[in-house]
């Protein structure tokens, strides 16, 4: 019997639909775990198809090839070691989340998932028929036991593999990014191992999809907890991982550990990642947006430079004539710290066209919010204008305290095709600023290094700059208010009263409530934005737009 056994985990990442590329990147994977002697060369939950697959994976064609291009794989991966891979099963009428183990040029056996995630960002149960809980596979003389990501969340399907002979757990994963959850992920796979005793290897996929990033950081636990292998978060990553069998049965030997960044940082890499994978796989490869001399803007251009780099990246200042001088300074300043292209577009001429064509239509009605609305949907429409024009994707710059409370003109500064900041709030994107000033990371942000941001454009009162001396806390509560409000309300679904027992004024949560459910129907055209939390404003969170209801509290 022997007493080693190499297992290469390709974290690696996928893109949801391309099935031909994703089969590509697995046997180029193999290939390189065969050279090095692997036994088993492993990869994340649906890997096949990408992840996550949403409807897509109900419509028979695209299962059926996803099915077929790992059949083709098993074909092609015969001479070497096994390949384990996620992807769509049908068996009957049934559609399942599987697992393919693959030896010698066939499909031995398809793990089902049991458990299927139905909150947050998941719909499992709406997409898959849960499969029942199975035993380990067999990879020569060693017994292998694959709960399937949520499967790993819950104890009965570790338990059954455990006393059904599996020696030890390799969970494949499609967990996406939120903040601090690798905590929440190892607490849980720690329990795994300790009710089973075995040695545990979590498998996470990385890149973005959509409004998910998927942050890696694939991990070994020996029994009783100990962390053995720790791979780096956000990277693509091809490891080894050596076990080796002795009297109490197989342990993984010691390997890389690699540094875990602060939350600050993790929260960074996942906007930079995000926006760089959504523009990579779209086909986009420059974007545009609008330069205000604001904090907002700010930290989307820098987010957009680290992503892309400074070539791929068109500033617009659109001023009117509330535009002061400082924002002008300021938005030239950020342009000229990154380096990108910085275009100036003032839109009184524009404006004045508007004015007067609805002058007849608006005779003896005073100006009001009507006419801040359209400096805003006029910078919309030049900056799509620009965006058809040179084929440069628009960025749109909302926070998410701004998306809550609807504090944005929707066809106007909403206008756009993705949103790096829209899970950020407001307090979080000043914090964040100050982080990028003091932090550069070479490996994975393009732009370039040192104070980006002027300290100015950070510590000036907010203001969207419509009217004459118009500031943000004209219309809403101060943002540390504010945000504290909307972080019990949004993230933590709390009452009125809650809010009230906290020490807030009943009728300032009251009003933020009205905002934040009035303002539904702008979210629901809002543009897709890098997840941040697990109540982010799109899959994680989702409202009626008429809605009636309000909190008697």
């Amino acid at each position: 019997m022997s007493d080693q056994f190499r297992l290469t985990l390709a974290q690696l990442n996928p893109i949801v639909g391309d099935i031909d590329g994703n089969a590509t990147k697995a046997r180029a994977a193999w290939e390189e775990g065969r050279a090095a002697g692997a036994d088993l060369v492993a990869f994340p939950e649906m890997f096949i198809t990408g992840y996550n697959t949403q409807d897509l994976v109900m419509k028979p064609i695209f299962h059926q090839t996803a099915i077929a291009a790992i059949e083709a794989l098993a074909r092609d991966c015969a001479e070497g070691p096994a390949l384990a891979i996620g992807g769509p099963a049908i068996e009957g009428a049934s559609l399942y989340n599987a697992y393919f183990i693959c030896s010698g040029g066939r499909i031995v056996t398809t793990v089902l998932k049991h458990h299927l995630p139905n909150e947050t960002v998941f719909d499992e149960v709406r997409i898959f028929d849960s499969g029942p809980i199975g035993g380990p596979y067999a990879v020569g003389n060693t017994r292998i036991g694959s709960p399937i990501c949520e499967d790993a969340w819950h104890e009965d399907v570790a338990e059954t593999l455990a006393e059904t002979g599996a020696e030890f757990l390799l969970v494949p994963n499609g967990s996406p990014y939120y903040r601090n959850k690798f905590d929440t992920r190892a607490n849980m796979m720690v329990a795994r191992v300790i009710e089973t005793g075995l040695p545990l290897v979590y498998l996470n996929m990385v890149g973005g999809q959509d409004d998910q990033v998927f942050d890696g950081g694939s991990f070994v636990l020996n029994p009783h907890g100990e962390l053995v292998v720790q791979l780096p978060v956000f990277d693509d990553c091809i490891a080894h991982v050596d076990f080796e069998r002795g009297p109490d049965g197989w342990r993984a030997k010691p390997g890389e550990k690699a540094h875990r960044p602060d939350e600050w940082e993790q929260d960074y890499r996942a906007m930079v990642e995000a926006l760089r994978d959504y523009m990579r796989k779209t086909g986009f490869s420059k974007v545009l947006l609008g330069l205000s001399g604001g904090v907002d803007s700010a930290i989307v251009a820098t987010i957009a430079v680290d992503a892309l780099g400074p070539d791929n990246v068109r500033c617009v200042m659109l001023p009117s004539e509330y535009t002061s001088e400082a924002s002008l300074e300021d938005a030239k300043a950020v342009a000229e710290a990154l380096g990108c292209r910085y275009d100036f577009v003032p839109i009184s001429g524009p404006r004045a066209a508007v004015t007067e064509a609805l002058a007849p239509l608006f005779e003896g009605r005073g100006a009001d919010i009507t006419e801040e609305n359209i400096q805003s949907r006029l910078r919309g429409l030049l900056l799509m204008a620009l965006s058809n024009k040179f084929g440069e994707m628009l960025l749109t710059t909302g926070n998410k305290s701004e998306v809550a409370v609807g504090y944005a003109t929707i066809y106007g500064d909403m206008a756009g095709g993705y949103n790096p900041i829209k899970d950020l709030y407001k307090t979080r994107v000043f914090e964040t600023c100050r982080w990028r000033n003091a932090n550069h990371r070479p490996d994975w942000m393009m732009g370039p290094e040192g104070e980006v941001i002027p300290p100015r454009v950070i510590d000036k009162p907010p203001s969207a700059e419509l009217r004459e001396d118009q500031k943000d806390e004209d219309s809403l509560p101060p943002y540390e208010e504010l945000d504290a409000i909307l972080d019990m309300l949004v993230d933590r679904e709390a009452s009125v009263a809650d809010c009230v027992a906290a020490g807030f004024d009943r009728e300032t949560v009251k009003r933020v409530e009205h905002l934040l459910y009035i303002s539904e129907y702008k979210r629901f055209q809002s543009a897709p934005g890098t997840r941040l939390t697990p109540r982010s404003f799109w899959l994680d969170r989702r409202y009626p737009i008429v809605n009636r209801w309000r909190d008697p509290g």
